[in-house]
């Protein structure tokens, strides 16, 4: 009876442990997989290049992110934003094919989300906007990139930021200038200027989890 019972113990404890090895295995994936998710480019149905748009032609952010500045999300520009250029603007592209069917049948495009934070964290683009939070900061320069991608966001990221914003901060004009260097010096009358609340009330938990 007692080697019956140390028997089925040591099943009982194998397959415990079997099943936490598991969920070992199967957590590290998802945990590589999301990395590799926040690093890669996203490649979109329509070849659009940031460098090319932002950085060589110079379009502000706003004009395809309509909403950055009184929204949380920033927004996707619809078709018509688009063909506002491309009636014109190489109205034959291969390349434009998407865009063109997508204006004649009055169907949005179907981008593929790159920036994808996860449920429990909350982000509003408007507020960083509106305390001089550059694009740059958290999108890096998006004006140099061909195929943009998410960055490597983690909480530390975003504490490091709200313990000691003032080196981050630029006055609102230079928010969608990409190149624009902040000055710390002047990041700390920013704080003041903009109203920017103090760090404890930044790093509360409920300013990003609600």
């Amino acid at each position: 009876m007692r080697r019956r019972n140390l028997r089925v113990k040591a099943l009982f404890w194998g397959a415990v442990l079997g099943v936490f090895l598991l969920l070992v295995v199967v957590f590290s994936g998802v945990a590589v997989g999301a990395f590799e998710q926040r690093i890669l480019p996203v490649e979109q149905p329509v070849p659009f290049s940031h460098a090319f748009h932002a950085g060589g032609l110079g379009l502000s952010c706003r004009y395809c992110h309509s909403a950055v500045e009184h929204a949380p999300y920033a927004g996707l520009p619809p078709t018509e934003t688009c063909m506002t250029c491309h009636l014109y603007v190489k109205p034959d592209s291969p390349n434009l094919a998407l865009v063109r069917e997508s204006w004649e049948k009055g169907e949005p495009l179907r981008w593929n989300r790159v920036i994808n934070l996860p449920d429990f964290v909350y982000f509003h683009h408007a507020a960083h906007v509106a305390k001089g939070v550059g694009c740059a900061e958290c999108h890096g320069r998006v004006d140099q990139m061909a195929v943009v991608q998410q960055p490597a966001f983690t909480m530390k990221f975003c504490l490091d930021c709200h313990r000691n914003p003032a080196p981050r901060l630029r006055p609102k004009e230079q928010v969608f200038n990409m190149a624009y260097t902040p000055d710390p010096e002047l990041g700390r009358e920013l704080l003041r200027l903009y109203h920017v609340r103090p760090p404890e009330e930044l790093t509360s938990c409920n300013t990003c989890h609600r």
